[in-house]
């Protein structure tokens, strides 16, 4: 069976909301656990463009956000749910979402 570790970087307001939704979506199971996760904190900067809907900060103005990525391991049969499921939670326009295939 094939295995992905996604990432993805989420204000601290919104990490837990988004945690859950990663779990509630098939994220994070490894043998008999589920809602694994591994977290670290951050600064997120992004300066939003012409047209660009911001949840923080405004159109034009660098900004610096509080952030924290979520990193987990899932199904690769996964992959499309819960990354649906991660942009349903997420508070930005644009979530960063990494994916890579790992070896378990």
């Amino acid at each position: 069976m094939s295995y992905l570790k996604i990432a993805t970087h989420v204000p601290l307001t919104h990490a837990d909301a988004v945690r859950e939704a990663i779990g509630k979506a098939g994220g994070g199971k490894l043998g008999k656990y589920s809602f694994c996760s591994f977290s670290s904190k951050g600064t997120g900067r992004f300066l939003p463009n012409a047209g660009a809907k911001p949840t923080i900060g405004k159109v034009g103005k660098l900004e610096e956000v509080e952030e924290e990525r979520i990193e987990f391991v899932c199904e690769e049969n996964l992959k499309e749910r819960i990354v649906a499921a991660i942009r349903q939670a997420h508070p930005y326009e644009e979530p960063s979402i990494d994916i890579c295939l790992v070896e378990i």
